[in-house]
């Protein structure tokens, strides 16, 4: 008997608006508790891996965010996985770009 939320996420029971290709794998990021819900948010590996192109692969989105690269709404956050939501604004510090996220 499984105990406690689930901690994965398929593919193809990702919410629609993230635009993941059906045969790009079988696994999804699943968002992590936070300030935005699960279903209307877009966790911070697929902005950059799948909108902004920074990364290819999540390994990479880890490695980008664990360097303190990435800023959501003026805070440093780590997790690859932290949902950021409508009208919030991510700041990569390296490149110096900002974006607000409308979607």
């Amino acid at each position: 008997m499984p105990r406690g939320p689930k901690k994965h996420l398929k593919r193809l029971n990702a919410p629609r608006h993230w635009n993941l290709g059906k045969m790009g794998g079988v696994w999804a990021p699943k968002p992590s508790a936070g300030p935005h819900k699960q279903r209307e948010c877009l966790p911070v590996s697929i902005i950059l891996r799948e909108r902004l192109k920074y990364a290819l692969t999540g390994k990479e989105c880890m490695q980008i965010c664990m360097e303190r690269c990435v800023k959501i709404d003026g805070k440093v956050r780590t997790d690859q996985n932290f949902p950021a939501g409508f009208m919030d604004v991510i700041e990569l510090e390296k490149s110096g770009d900002r974006f607000r996220l409308l979607y």
